[in-house]
């Protein structure tokens, strides 16, 4: 029997500390579901409280998603993951180089040395960026002469801007999902919403997740709150446009921690879930690989202090990407193992899965900045909490 009695009191007492509002967190190994728990309220102060359906933003955890459903088409043979993206998405070709600005601010750019491919994009190594953790990006996107919608806009403008370095010379996470997006798009004759509906929610039953706050997803949906200075929290309005101008393949959706689950524990079996496949084992394996090399993943410096604090994941470890997540080069001492797989996304919600050990967790809340000291001990102190008690049954069986 696992025990959910620690696991609970970790999220519980966070809650009473004011970590956050709410919380929802989730594990399954491959067999089942280990643990669902639900603590504190969708909205600081107000009922109704929080729930294992409640409708959140998952952001960039949309990512992973997006990512499978590229790899798809690539299991089709509809594209490669190595030819030149531009055959598919000819304004690609348009897209330079930004390298600086002048003494008067004029920008410089020039054109890329390489063509840029789906696996660029795939493990953010493009050279697209985010104006949140590139002040060159963010200072070519304020200018009045060429400013672009922002993110938060939700408009398809904002993924027009240059690239931070060439194809292929350093990870830098960015908008290239976005592009991803675009590709599927383009491929499938279907808007990624659609796409999603068909190919990977329906199978999955992912009912409550999507790019749009439907009617009857909207009485389970949880604010979005903002830290203070001084530690409070207070409820925003933040998050995609309502309806969405487009589809943000890097960050759109909306889900609920059942619903994500579902798709991580189809990860983490193989790309089945049940007998329902989304993707071959070999394709999940390779997602499961190192794919940028000798490049490293980096930590992100805010550009945007009100969107993301400084942060990197495993200071002093070596990070690697596969075809859509983080991959840890050692174990981590909350438990999870040497290659295992994880990201997050930009209100705090986290998740991860570690093929080796044959366990899948998430953490969401719904917190701005990015990076709050506050939830990710909460993750880490959930994720230990899971591990302890996983050994737990594993000795008594």
């Amino acid at each position: 029997m696992f025990d959910t009695n620690r696991v609970d009191q970790v999220l519980a007492r966070a809650i009473d500390e004011g970590v956050a509002p709410g919380v929802v967190a989730l594990a399954a190994d491959d067999e089942d579901v280990v643990y669902i728990g639900a603590f504190g309220a969708r909205e600081l102060g107000k009922a109704p409280c929080m729930s294992p359906d409640t409708v959140m933003w998952i952001a960039s955890m949309t990512k992973v998603v997006t990512s499978v459903a590229a790899l798809q088409l690539v299991e089709q043979g509809r594209i490669r993951l190595d030819g030149p993206l531009s055959e598919y998405l000819p304004e690609l070709a348009a897209i330079q180089v930004l390298e600086g600005f002048d003494a008067v601010g004029t920008r410089r750019v020039r054109p890329p040395c390489r063509p840029m491919t789906l696996r660029h994009l795939l493990t953010h190594t493009s050279g697209f960026a985010y104006d949140i953790w590139n002040a060159d990006i963010l200072q070519y996107k304020t200018e009045r002469q060429t400013r672009n919608p922002g993110l938060d806009e939700g408009k398809v403008g904002f993924l027009m801007v240059p690239l931070a370095f060439d194809p292929g010379d350093r990870w830098e996470y960015g908008i290239s999902i976005d592009w991803v997006g675009q590709t599927v798009e383009r491929l499938s004759g279907q808007s990624l919403e659609e796409y999603l509906r068909e190919h990977l929610f329906g199978p999955l039953r992912m009912d409550d997740s999507s790019f749009v706050i439907r009617p009857e997803l909207h009485p389970r949906l949880a604010s979005v709150h903002a830290r203070g200075p001084d530690g409070s929290l207070e409820a925003i309005e933040y998050g995609p446009s309502q309806p969405p101008a487009f589809y943000e393949g890097g960050g759109g959706l909306y889900s609920t921690g059942l619903d994500y689950l579902q798709f991580l524990r189809m990860l983490l079996n193989g790309g089945i879930l049940g007998t329902t496949r989304i993707l071959r084992p070999e394709t999940v394996a390779e997602m499961n690989r190192n794919q940028i090399g000798d490049l490293n993943v980096g930590s992100l410096m805010t550009s945007i202090p009100s969107k993301s604090n400084d942060i990197e994941f495993f200071p002093g470890m070596v990070k690697k990407w596969g075809l859509g997540s983080m991959l840890t080069t050692q174990d981590v001492p909350a438990g999870r193992s040497a290659g295992s797989l994880s990201w997050a996304g930009l209100a705090n919600t986290y998740y991860w899965i570690d093929p080796a050990r044959r366990i899948t967790g998430l953490l969401m809340t719904q917190i701005m900045p990015f990076g709050d000291a506050g939830v990710l001990n909460l993750f880490t102190e959930f994720e230990r909490a899971i591990y302890a008690a996983t050994l737990v049954v594993d000795s008594s069986s």
